[in-house]
């Protein structure tokens, strides 16, 4: 799967540069609370650069104190905001149940955890929700809407985000490239991985179907309705029709195109040139 290559690379990076950056706050906080450690530490160096006592070494202190706290504050509160909104959202879905649907569905699909629910609403949705065992949650107006092999499409689609983690994936990338702001990369990755998490679900669908018809009907259906989804910001939520709708009708008319994930020269020499002051740190220590 080409697309599931390049959205694993992407994702991968992002994860690089936010395990370097974990790691050495880790050891720096093991440093404060355990004692002395053995292993560099660029925080603990950059204090090291002044002189115990001085303004530029308390300054430095306070500013890399405050950083890590910023850190733990924003990934803190991120995690809570979607614990929170996940449980009122998954609330809402429970209130909105079509139990004689969702069982339907559910045996035609042969889906073995019953992880189909179809809701009581007029608008059409799909998406999937949740963190550790997300949820496939279709909307009745849409499986009035669609055909069989279109609702099939939707299916398969939903399910690839589900067997990959998608909204794990999205909510993690989300956290890094808030925090690691300064790195472009980091949010080029978000971006651009919500892009291609989209694509390979689609190529997902359409292996899985031996054609590209039903996705792309469904597709249409959607678009034509105008497909709008208020999840309460809830992150873990991938839902079928978004803002990447025109990169994928282009890969549906013409999947021999490469679809260019395009990237600013000035963010990859920024992104490189800290890298490069981190790894130069790392060699002169």
């Amino acid at each position: 799967m080409a697309w599931k290559q390049k959205s694993t690379a992407v994702f991968g990076l992002a994860l690089f540069f936010a395990i370097i950056l974990f790691v050495q706050m880790g050891l720096y906080l093991l440093n404060i609370f355990i004692g002395p450690i053995e292993f560099f530490n660029i925080f603990i160096f950059c204090v090291s650069l002044f002189k115990p006592g001085t303004f530029g070494y308390y300054a430095i202190e306070i500013m890399v104190n405050t950083y890590i706290l910023y850190t733990v504050f924003i990934i803190s509160k991120k995690v809570i905001k979607q614990i929170v909104l996940l449980r009122s959202f998954r609330h809402k879905i429970q209130q909105r149940i079509n139990i004689h649907k969702t069982s339907e569905l559910n045996v035609t699909f042969n889906r073995r955890n019953n992880d189909i629910v179809v809701i009581h609403d007029k608008e059409l949705l799909a998406f999937t929700f949740g963190f550790w065992k997300p949820k496939l949650v279709l909307s009745s107006y849409l499986i009035h809407m669609l055909d069989s092999k279109e609702l099939e499409a939707v299916i398969y689609h939903e399910t690839s985000h589900q067997k990959y983690y998608d909204g794990l994936k999205v909510f993690i990338l989300q956290i890094i490239s808030e925090v690691m702001w300064y790195i472009p990369l980091t949010k080029w990755s978000y971006q651009n991985f919500r892009i291609l998490v989209e694509l390979v679900a689609d190529e997902f669908a359409i292996k899985r179907m031996g054609s590209e018809l039903g996705l792309g009907g469904a597709l249409l259906k959607l678009i034509k309705n105008q497909l709008k989804i208020n999840p309460s910001a809830v992150t873990a939520v991938v839902h079928f029709a978004d803002e990447t709708v025109d990169y994928r009708l282009k890969q549906l008319v013409n999947p021999q195109q490469t679809i260019p994930v395009k990237i600013r020269a000035w963010s990859v020499i920024y992104s490189l040139n800290i890298f490069v002051v981190i790894l130069f740190i790392l060699v002169i220590a």
